[in-house]
């Protein structure tokens, strides 16, 4: 009291005093109720957390779900693409190569299908590692050319193509997803006319362009394209996609940190572009394939090749592919059952799968293995697997990388280049 009379209440102390314990009172219940409401926030934010982790662990487990399916459909997928091929390489009626194409061409429609599902996941999940590397534009663009030229043949459409010299630095076979986007959506989107495929030097990187002559994008839609799920109506009345394929190239291209741009006139086509930085000479690994397709395809006949998969169908679409092209098949399920092969001079080329039997070594390690002990064998690995980490061992140890399902033409690039070293 005689502090609060000190203070100058006058002559009222005692109301003072009451006032000052109501104002105490106060603090204390708001304190009270700060503290209360920081808890609750605090066990929100642990349930917030709880919820996070849980929804990462989902989103990791879903890619590996899709990796692992994906695996397993790629396999009889592969096969399929195998014998399609094989087929397409026999002197058949003219029916008969007819529906072969149709064949192949369902298969490449369900191979486009599955990896948007596995690359969208992958991109998703942020698991996705880019394996950057320096090697020649052509390498990519002549195997893509040749194979999308049969595509516009099909629709009735012409693939102009303008080839460059330039060697560029970027994931290989990211880059290889995006052209192919661009590619496909000409092609699907254009009714008449043509298709371009080129490359523009230009001061701080290469830029690849594919044009065509479709109906165009207007500009109140150039934003929207790029979202997931949305297409367009294609020219043949006939829509097998997801509305996946831009999306997927705007997340590669941004991971690769490769600049994207669209230019298009309604009613006269549209132009989509992806620029790479160049590379040097002195960085490029020596496993890059030769710039024409198939220049050198003389010798793959009587050349002698081993294939090694656990997948029996797949043995036997290899051998009945690489015997139409001339080469002498050796195909084994085990290692055990080659290792009598691979003798000095009995193999030139050994095509291993990565994923093998539990009992063995999964198919790089055991390429390691079998090069140590046979320096000559020149190695390809064929793998549905796309860590970065395996590209980059193959690369550092110089053995080609094919990834299921196999494109018979970029495999036969790929002999022909290794019979050549």
């Amino acid at each position: 009291m005689e502090r609060v009379e000190s203070a100058g209440m006058g002559g009222a102390p005692y109301g003072a005093f009451e006032h000052a314990v109501l104002l105490a009172e106060q603090v204390r219940e708001r304190t009270d109720t700060l503290h209360r409401t920081l808890e609750e926030l605090g066990e929100a934010n642990r349930r917030l957390e709880e919820a996070r982790q849980e929804a990462e662990a989902a989103n990791l487990s879903k890619t590996r779900f899709l990796a692992a399916v994906s695996h397993d459909l790629l396999q009889p997928l592969n096969a399929a693409r195998l014998f399609t091929s094989a087929l397409e390489d026999q002197p058949l009626p003219a029916a008969s190569q007819v529906q072969v194409g149709h064949i192949g061409r369902s298969l490449h429609d369900v191979e486009a299908l599955i990896g948007t599902l596995v690359d969208i996941s992958r991109l998703d999940a942020g698991v996705l590692t880019p394996d950057v590397a320096v090697f020649p534009v052509a390498e990519l663009l002549d195997v893509l050319t040749e194979e999308y030229r049969q595509v516009a043949r099909a629709r009735g459409l012409e693939l102009h193509y303008v080839g460059s010299s330039a060697l560029v630095t970027s994931d290989l076979a990211l880059l290889a997803r995006v052209v192919r986007n661009f590619l496909t959506n000409a092609m699907r989107y254009t009714e008449s006319g043509r298709v371009l495929l080129g490359c523009r030097r230009r001061a701080d990187g290469l830029e690849i362009q594919v044009g065509d002559t479709g109906p165009g994008i207007p500009e109140a839609r150039r934003e929207e394209i790029f979202l997931e799920f949305r297409r367009g109506n294609s020219a043949s009345g006939e829509d097998r996609g997801l509305g996946l394929g831009l999306a997927i190239v705007e997340r590669i291209t941004g991971l690769l940190d490769h600049p994207l741009s669209l230019s298009s006139v309604p009613g006269r086509g549209a132009m989509f572009s992806v620029r790479i930085p160049y590379g040097a000479s002195r960085d490029m690994p020596r496993t890059v394939l030769a710039q024409a397709p198939l220049e050198g395809e003389e010798r793959l006949a009587g050349a002698r090749v081993g294939v090694l998969d656990n997948d029996q169908a797949i043995l036997d679409g290899m051998t009945a592919m690489l015997s139409g092209w001339g080469c002498e098949v050796v195909a084994a399920a085990r290692e055990a059952e080659i290792a009598g092969r691979l003798e000095p001079g009995r193999l030139d080329v050994l095509m291993v799968d990565y994923h093998l039997d539990p009992e063995d070594d999964d198919g790089l390690a055991l390429a390691e293995r079998l090069e140590q002990e046979y320096p000559n064998l020149r190695i390809m690995l064929i793998t549905a697997n796309h860590d970065a980490t395996i590209k980059q061992r193959c690369r550092e140890r110089g053995y080609a990388c094919l990834f299921k399902p196999v494109k018979p033409l970029r495999l036969r690039m790929s002999l022909i280049h290794l019979l050549k070293n």
